[in-house]
């Protein structure tokens, strides 16, 4: 396909001359880290230096719109028709280009000027069947607010031909094409009426297809101008009549015809790239608008100067303009004598003819240049003219190419006399016209252009984040330097925390979040200075009386030097003359003030640009505001979740635990986390996760921990509390019971992973169970890692599925890590990658013998995202042994004379511990319920003291009935022993086991 695509000019498919385009080949190397870049792109991590601007660009935008690149596609849109007008330009032109096109797979795409597809043609049978499948097909919606980065949408959005090739697309079914599109604007208004777009296989692509969609566009644009007035073209014509007699041919005849071109001539010749093409167009502008100058030099990137005139021009009808010549110094000129022309472009992409700028109205006869390719899409240059000595246009009445102009004829570069020496000895170019125009309209025009131009980057730059300092940025960044020279956004600190703004006053403090500058020495209050203004000084006038203040001259505005006035001096002096504050509103709040500054050359601020500035500040204010309830709620919904997970850091004998809770930066979700002490010196270490994100996420998180404690309280197996919760949660998840809320009733949004871990310090045994939670990983104390193997399980939330447990003896100075999925997994990486990681991490820290804190540390400095799309919870548990010398424990018979033996042995167990103060408690409750053992249930009896952080007494025994404690009447004999263990105890319950129960008491210590 490159082959064909690097056809010479005069070919099917001709290349302008005048079109500098610098391309940078996409190649199978990149497509790998394309697609990284775009899933850290969708994770928020910083891509700039991998992928194009114009693409990230693109990609920003698809994220503002709410795409998601796996749901996005092209609807269909009924009743689409293109105008007759365009249809019959297009017509021959897409009808060569798609048959030049035909044998290399490629689809010729006409969509209107919102994006949706009229045509498709060609592309040969495979390429066809592909693009029906993901939609892309006539009738379609191709922008890219609906179908993410194309060489449609994207186009249009950009007002400029754009390239995109596999991965940068933003959207998953486009990745295996490559696309080209250009927008067809209407020569006389400028307006966007269509788009051609080439669409390929990926491994087809070629970036020259940018430039053969550039063609088609030129072509098409030929052709409608072809169908404008006479008197839309009356100005250009008659500056084209001073050469038609003396070279014995017409510009134009010869343009419509096809015959020949005037491209062999002007900044074709003089190598000009856009960048330049852009300044020279932005010169002639400023010459047209502004009658009293009528020179003006202007300094290329590659050093050579080009001189603008302005001279005027009467077309035959009568109408009067003006037009603007170039000449550029140190080039060849246009056509030397003997050099041949290049062959004419073939009929399939005509030459560009002179489209009216956009900003103009209609009726205005003015005529100005054809798009530049890489520029904003805004009038550029005239059609190149045939070779000239002389650049003067009077009346229509030209000299001839070869006479030289008198004394009193200076060049535009200011010199004068033999023509021959200034063109052809000193390398001069000859003069070609860039613009033509009326003066009573162009000023207008050029300002009005310029602010739209600039209102449409605001649009498009201006809250790209909800981030309130990302905001003001993005204002300060728009409005320099395009409309001042400086801009700062002062905000209350309410305002950046995500509260409501109060009532702005006399000495009310505000903090400087952005300043654009187009040098650093100016002297203004930096970023992160708080500042109060004085009550006379235009931003304090502006926050008072809610509207915009103007300075035109800043010397002389005494307000505006009463707040620093040495600050003030050393502004004067680095040039900044003018100034207009504007408060920043938005739903009725004032949010904080913008000052936009000049300096220099540019002319003061005028009431003209009152309206501009209170627009931008206007959109930038909505756009801090929603980023400001943004913040709000998100700080609400994050102080929530805190306030429902642990605080503080748990003291338990049985386990050292580090843990750490790291919130997602794009919202917080329901993971949390939990250890739970348990009876036996035991303990419960409980990770979980809730699907989605936000609130309901969050309260769900918060109903789901309680129950786990209540469940623990319990004294339940481990796979019994799973259940209990699974049940729970499809409850529920089924809109039972009065916590769920209305909204949130039947919508099955309800699911949520955990993982449960009960460690037993007395036997080393772990019991571990899950519910669709990732493994648990055990540190052997020499560093061996190991990830728990367990049972598949569903997550919580589907029902009618048992859990298992496994059982581990785990080493003393084990280290139990539980963590969320929020840790390992990422979007650009498989699950196995991040295990991996995170077995080195931690086989690297127990070698170094790291606590649990300095563990967690270097877990989350190894394997922390730079901004996490979710949560990350962590818990590393180091695990204790309770040993033999604080463990007591006596087999009994079933005899009753054992009570008495076995108070005997716990009041001489506790001497030893050196905790004679519990010896009576301790003694009456062993003995009670050694005795209701002994009466209520069967053997074997077993009685056990642990001495942890509380005195533990336990009684064991084979029945699985449970004492229940209750009030006895005056005349009861019995039922006062569990009452009396419950007043002499700070807590006692059941615990099942395996073999019976164990009824257990707790007692503080001394």
């Amino acid at each position: 396909m490159k082959k064909a695509l690097d056809r010479p000019s005069g070919g099917a498919v001709g290349e302008l001359p005048h079109e500098e385009v610098i391309l940078v080949p996409i190649t199978w190397d990149d497509i790998g880290g394309l697609a990284d870049a775009h899933e850290r792109f969708l994770s928020g991590a910083p891509i700039e230096a991998d992928v194009r601007r114009p693409v990230l660009d693109s990609w920003k935008r698809c994220r503002f719109a709410g795409l998601e690149p796996h749901r996005t596609a092209c609807p269909y849109v009924p009743g689409l028709g293109l105008d007759d007008r365009l249809l019959r330009a297009a017509e021959p032109v897409l009808g060569d280009l798609a048959a030049s096109l035909d044998e290399m797979g490629v689809t010729v795409v006409l969509c209107d000027g919102e994006g949706r597809m009229a045509q498709r043609r060609g592309g040969g049978r495979e390429l066809l069947q592909r693009l029906d499948k993901v939609a892309f097909a006539p009738g379609c919606d191709a922008s890219e607010s609906v179908s993410g980065t194309n060489g449609v949408g994207t186009a249009l959005s950009g007002r400029r031909p754009f390239y995109v090739v596999g991965r940068e697309h933003f959207s998953d079914f486009l990745v295996p094409f490559a696309c080209a599109g250009a927008p067809v604007r209407d020569p006389l208004s400028g307006r966007i009426e269509a788009v051609v777009d080439l669409t390929c296989l990926r491994e087809h692509g070629d970036p020259a297809m940018l430039r053969v969609v550039r063609e088609a566009v030129h072509g098409i644009e030929a052709r409608l101008l072809e169908q404008a007035t006479e008197r839309e073209r009356a100005l250009l014509a008659a500056y084209r009549q001073a050469y038609d007699g003396a070279l014995g041919w017409s510009w134009l005849e010869r343009t419509s015809s096809g015959r020949e071109t005037g491209y062999e001539t002007g900044y074709a010749n003089a190598e000009l790239g856009p960048v330049d093409l852009a300044l020279l167009r932005e010169k002639a502008e400023a010459l047209i608008a502004f009658p009293q100058r009528t020179l003006d030099e202007v300094v290329l990137s590659d050093g050579r100067v080009a001189t603008l005139r302005c001279r005027p021009v009467t077309a035959a009808a009568g109408e009067t303009g003006v037009v603007v010549e170039a000449r550029i110094r140190g080039g060849s000129s246009p056509v030397a004598a003997g050099t041949p022309r290049p062959a004419a472009p073939s009929r399939a992409f005509p030459a560009a003819a002179v489209p009216l700028p956009s900003a103009l109205p209609p009726a205005s006869p003015l005529v100005s240049p054809p798009v530049a390719p890489e520029t904003d899409g805004t009038p550029l240059a005239a059609p190149h003219t045939p070779p000239t000595a002389s650049s003067s246009a009077r009346g229509g009445d030209g000299p001839h190419p070869r006479a030289r102009p008198g004394p009193d004829d200076r060049d535009g570069d200011g010199h004068g006399g033999d023509g021959r020496e200034g063109d052809e000895q000193s390398g001069e170019g000859g003069g070609w016209p860039l613009l033509v125009g009326e003066t009573g309209v162009s000023r207008l025009a050029v300002q009005a252009r310029r602010r739209l131009e600039l209102l449409h980057e605001a649009g498009l730059r201006i809250g790209s984040t909800l981030d309130v300092t990302r905001t003001a940025e993005e204002l300060a960044e728009v409005a320099v330097p395009g409309f001042a020279d400086f801009a700062a956004v002062d905000l209350p600190g309410a305002v950046l925390d995500g509260e409501e703004p109060e009532p702005f006053h006399t000495g009310t403090v505000l903090r400087r979040v952005a300043l654009g500058a187009v040098h650093k020495d100016s002297s203004l209050y930096d970023v992160g200075a708080e500042i109060r203004f004085a009550p006379l000084t235009p931003q304090a006038r502006s926050l008072d009386s809610r509207q915009p203040v103007l300075e035109p001259v800043l010397a002389e505005a005494g307000g505006w030097l009463t707040q620093d006035p040495a600050r003030s001096e050393r502004i004067l002096a680095a040039g900044i003359h003018s100034l207009i504050a504007v408060p920043l509103q938005a739903r009725g709040e004032t949010l904080g003030v913008v000052s936009f500054y000049r300096s220099g050359k540019p002319a003061p601020f005028e009431d003209d640009d009152l309206s501009l500035a209170q627009e931008l500040a206007a959109r930038a204010a909505i756009c801090i505001d929603n980023a400001r309830r943004y913040t709000r709620e998100h700080n609400t919904v994050l102080a929530l979740q805190r306030s429902l997970l642990p605080r503080g850091r748990p003291e338990e004998n049985a386990v050292d635990v580090a843990f750490r809770y790291l919130p997602a930066q794009t919202g917080v979700s329901g993971d949390w986390f939990d250890v739970i002490p348990l009876s036996g010196a035991r303990v419960a270490l409980v990770v979980g996760d809730v699907v989605g994100h936000g609130l309901h996420a969050v309260t769900t998180m918060g109903r789901l921990r309680t129950a786990v404690h209540n469940f623990c309280s319990l004294d339940l197996p481990a796979d019994d509390l799973l259940a209990h919760l699974d049940d729970l949660v499809c409850r529920l998840d089924r809109g039972e019971g009065w916590m769920v809320e209305p909204s949130h009733q039947g919508s099955g949004i309800i699911g949520a992973t955990c993982l449960l871990a009960v460690y037993d310090p007395v036997s080393r045994r772990c019991t571990l169970t899950h519910a669709g939670h990732p493994p648990p990983a055990v540190v052997a104390p020499d560093g061996t890692v190991t990830f728990v193997d367990l049972p598949p399980a569903p997550p919580l939330g589907l029902g009618g599925t048992p859990f298992e447990t496994v059982e581990l003896e785990l080493a003393e100075d084990s280290r139990l890590v539980l963590y969320t999925d929020g840790l390992i997994e990422k979007r650009s990486q498989d699950v196995d990658v991040g295990l991996d990681a995170l077995r080195t991490v931690l086989a690297r820290a127990a070698r170094a013998d790291l606590a649990p804190e300095d563990t967690c540390e270097a877990v989350l400095g190894a394997l922390l995202p730079d901004r996490p799309a979710d949560d990350i919870v962590l818990l590393v548990a180091r695990t204790h042994a309770l040993g033999p010398d604080r463990v007591a424990q006596w087999d009994l018979p079933e005899d009753p004379t054992v009570v008495s033996r076995s108070r005997a042995a716990v009041t001489a167990q506790l001497a030893d511990w050196g905790l004679d103060e519990l010896a009576f408690t301790t003694e009456l409750v062993a003995s009670e319920l050694v005795t209701n053992a002994l009466r209520h249930a069967t053997g074997p009896v077993r009685l056990r003291l642990l001495r942890d952080r509380a005195l533990v007494c336990e009684v064991s025994d084979g029945s699985s009935t449970s004492p229940r404690l209750r009030r006895a009447r005056n005349e009861d004999e019995g039922g006062r022993g569990l009452f009396l263990v419950s007043q002499l105890t700070e807590r006692w319950g059941t615990r099942y086991t395996a073999d019976g129960k164990v009824i257990w008491t707790e007692q503080p210590l001394p």
